[in-house]
């Protein structure tokens, strides 16, 4: 088992949902934290949380990972020994809408394409020269059931995470010649401000994505990260797909009450 004690941990999109939780659970663990995210009081909110229960280190960057010259100026100015990154959690991601492709919004096109594609490959770019100069690191994609299947109003939202899914096979064979570790974690209904997001803040909608269904909690998701990162160094997990049990597909839960 690999120790977090000390390690240094990027998480994006920290300021709600998995990444919020991925944060409390490193901290937890030892490690010290890179946390970033457009909210910047939530994630100073958070930062000081975790330094009084934990002792933890905690770096916040505000930063849209769609901006890449801001992203590439983020990581390239830490200071030491925050520029020695042992762990990539790239979690920073969104989905807009449920419409029929020929009735899509562009903009929601754009916004998911640009964050959940684009975005994890500018971190990615920043990151991970750094972690191959001194031969050690892990990246953690956080991906989704829908970079499995495809479900209905999902087209834009489940290309970009079958691409979350390409991109993580293809960096797994690119650093294969290294001792840095590719993992995916894919989970399905999680109940985070997700399906808020989704809807606009319309939250009468967003509510009844999880009515009378017992769904994953962030921390269930954040654990399976953790577990990732700390294998020992020959293991990598390199797709954990994680499901609450009512559910077998993207369009298959049981609704019978939590």
């Amino acid at each position: 088992m690999t120790s977090m004690s000390n390690r240094i941990v990027v998480i994006t999109g920290a300021s709600a949902g998995i990444g919020y939780a991925c944060a409390e659970t490193f901290a937890r663990a030892g490690a010290k934290l890179i946390i970033t995210a457009r909210r910047k009081d939530r994630i100073d909110a958070l930062a000081s949380r975790l330094k009084k229960e934990f002792g933890t280190d905690v770096l916040t960057l505000r930063l849209d990972v769609r901006d890449q010259p801001a992203v590439e100026k983020a990581f390239t100015s830490l200071p030491e020994p925050w520029d020695k990154v042992d762990v990539l959690v790239n979690n920073a991601g969104l989905s807009r809408g449920l419409d029929k492709l020929h009735e899509g919004r562009l903009l929601d096109w754009e916004e998911m394409i640009d964050t959940n594609v684009k975005g994890l490959l500018y971190v990615s770019r920043a990151v991970i020269p750094g972690m191959v100069e001194r031969q050690r690191g892990t990246i953690i994609n956080i991906g989704s059931i829908a970079g499995h299947d495809v479900y209905p109003g999902g087209n834009v939202y489940c290309a970009t995470k079958h691409a979350v899914d390409a991109i993580t096979r293809g960096l797994r064979m690119d650093l294969v010649d290294t001792p840095i570790r590719v993992c995916t974690v894919d989970p399905g209904l999680v109940e985070t401000e997700f399906s808020l997001v989704r809807f606009r803040g319309d939250a009468e909608r967003a509510a009844k994505v999880y009515d009378n269904i017992k769904v994953l909690e962030p921390t269930d998701v954040a654990e399976a990260v953790l577990f990732c990162a700390t294998r020992p160094a020959h293991v990598q997990l390199a797709e954990l797909l994680i499901l609450p049990t009512v559910q077998a597909s993207p369009t298959m839960v049981y609704r019978k009450g939590k």
